[in-house]
C-alpha cells in the first residue's frame, strides 16, 4: 500500500510596503551607546538590519550624519568659523559612510558611496542618474558629504536626496521609538504619537527634523517614519508595514 506523501510547506515571502526607501542615520547611531566615535558593534548591527531589508528586494539609499565625530555648529561655538566647521562635519559624514560601506560589503551587500564633496579616490561624486542605476542593480547607495554646502544639516540632505531619487518614504533612525509630546527621557508620562500630520508637528513644535528639511518634506508630501534604530529587526518591521514608530504625513 502506497504511503501518503507529506504536503510541502509553502513559504510565503513577506511583501514590503515600499520599493525604494531613504534611511537617515545619525552619526550617534554609529557611535554605539556613547554616541561618540565609530563603534564596530553598532555598525555591524545596523549593517545586518540593512541586509534584512535588501533581501526583500527593497532599494535602499542611506544618508549618514557625522555628529559622532564632529558637528559644525558646536565647532563654531568654540571659535571655528561656521562654514569651515560645517565642511569639517561633512568630511565626518564621509568617514561614517566608508565605515558603513565596509560593514555592508563584509556581509555580502554590494554598496556604493557617493559624496556631495568631490573626493574621487574614496567615493563617487553625487550623480542622481548614476545613483538610481546603482539601485536598479541591487546596490545600496550611501550619500556622504551632506548637501555639499555649509549651513545645511544632514536632515536637509536626506529630504533633498529622497525627493531627487524618488524614494517613497524617509525612515529616520533615532534612539527613541517615535515622536513624543515631550522628552520621554525626562518625562515618564510623555505620550507617543502613532501618526501625526506635518502641520500638527509644526504647531506643537515637535523636533522631527530641522525646519528646512521638514518644510521640504511637507511641500513635497514626503512621509517620514521616526523609529528606534537600536531595537533588533526594527528596520525590517517598518518596511513590512508594521506599526512601528511614528508616521508623519499629510
Amino acid at each position: 500500500m502506497a504511503q501518503p506523501t507529506k504536503a510541502k510547506k509553502l513559504t510565503v515571502k513577506a511583501k514590503p510596503q515600499y520599493d525604494r526607501i531613504l534611511l537617515k542615520l545619525s552619526g550617534e547611531a554609529l557611535g554605539g551607546e556613547a554616541g561618540v566615535g565609530i563603534c564596530p558593534e553598532a555598525i555591524h548591527s545596523m549593517a545586518q538590519q540593512i541586509r534584512e531589508v535588501q533581501q526583500l528586494d527593497v532599494q535602499i539609499v542611506i544618508v549618514v550624519g557625522g555628529g559622532n565625530i564632529f558637528r559644525g555648529l558646536q565647532g563654531s561655538k568654540r571659535g571655528i568659523e561656521r562654514a569651515t566647521g560645517d565642511y569639517m562635519g561633512m568630511l565626518a559624514t564621509v568617514i561614517n559612510a566608508l565605515a558603513l560601506q565596509d560593514a555592508l560589503e563584509k556581509i555580502g551587500v554590494p554598496t556604493r558611496v557617493q559624496s556631495a564633496i568631490i573626493m574621487s579616490q574614496v567615493a563617487e561624486p553625487f550623480i542622481r542618474r548614476r545613483a538610481v542605476r546603482h539601485l536598479e542593480k541591487g546596490r545600496v547607495v550611501i550619500f556622504g558629504g551632506g548637501t555639499g554646502n555649509p549651513f545645511f544639516s544632514t536632515d536637509t540632505a536626506a529630504a533633498l536626496r529622497a525627493n531627487e531619487i524618488g524614494a517613497e518614504v524617509i525612515l529616520k533612525a533615532t534612539k527613541v521609538d517615535g515622536i513624543y509630546d515631550s522628552d520621554p527621557l525626562l518625562n515618564p508620562q510623555a505620550r507617543r504619537y502613532q501618526q501625526i500630520t506635518y502641520l500638527e508637528a509644526l504647531q506643537r513644535q515637535l523636533k522631527v527634523m530641522d525646519s528646512t528639511a521638514f518644510s521640504l518634506c511637507m511641500d513635497n508630501q514626503m512621509p517620514i517614519i521616526v523609529y528606534d534604530a537600536f531595537r533588533p529587526h526594527n528596520l525590517r518591521r517598518v518596511v513590512l508595514g508594521e506599526k512601528v514608530g511614528t508616521l508623519v504625513t499629510a
